[in-house]
């Protein structure tokens, strides 16, 4: 049985992997955090350079419009094995998987909600 910190290395991991596959490159930050049935994941630096000159370059509403829909149905498309690593890690099923991401300050938040909190064993302190 793993450490709650174990489990939130494991979903960073995870995360870490999925941005870089199918976003092509992975955050500058990223951090967990298991709260009972919540898995709550911060990323930050996760614009591509790419997506940094497309919010420029349109205008503010359009720019960030278009790359929210983007990344959201990129979520989309991947929430099976993005599920499947969280279930994977936890032993729990995936209930709800929520998204947003910030185009000011490139900041992107996936909270997971489980059918129940993950078992985990008490750490070393």
């Amino acid at each position: 049985m793993k450490t709650q910190g174990e489990i939130e290395a494991a979903i960073c991991e995870g995360i870490i992997r999925f941005e870089q596959e199918y976003m092509g490159r992975g955050p500058k930050d990223i951090h967990t955090h298991v709260i009972g049935d919540l898995v709550i994941v911060r990323l930050r630096g996760v614009l591509t350079a790419a997506e940094q000159q497309l919010v420029k370059a349109l205008a503010a509403e359009k720019g960030r419009d278009l790359l929210k829909q983007v990344r959201t149905h990129l979520i989309e498309t991947a929430r099976p094995v993005m599920e499947a690593m969280i279930q994977n890690v936890t032993g729990v099923k995936v209930v709800s998987l929520h998204h947003d991401i910030s185009t000011t300050s490139g900041e992107e938040v996936v909270i997971f909600t489980l059918a129940g909190p993950p078992a985990f064993r008490e750490g070393r302190r």
